[in-house]
């Protein structure tokens, strides 16, 4: 479930609001997006995946709200941790590349 919006992250894109399937987030005059409809979301990433900030975070519970600490959250490198394990931004290694996938494939090959 979506957690945190980190108002000194966000480049006030509104990439979040755009991609929401179900239109957790708000737009707001300062541009930075807030959570209007936490119970609405269905933890499906898109807003972090999507954030070129890393000023999103996403809890894995998708049942219930968790509190956060922006701070720890920072520290524990979670702010945008999605994005990064899937290898999204400057200099990241995308998913394909990384060794476990060629791993997988050559358990998965036939021959």
């Amino acid at each position: 479930m979506i957690e945190l919006v980190s108002e000194s992250r966000c480049v006030t894109c509104n990439l979040c609001v755009s991609v929401c399937p179900t239109n957790v987030f708000d737009r707001t005059e300062n541009g930075v997006p807030v959570i209007a409809r936490q119970d609405d979301c269905q933890t499906c990433f898109m807003c972090e995946l999507y954030c070129p900030a890393d000023a999103l975070y996403v809890s894995p519970d998708a049942e219930a709200a968790s509190a956060v600490n922006e701070e720890e959250l920072e520290n524990s490198e979670l702010l945008g941790g999605y994005r990064e394990k899937v290898g999204w931004g400057p200099g990241r290694k995308p998913v394909a590349q990384h060794q476990y996938m060629y791993e997988l494939a050559k358990k998965t090959a036939i021959g």
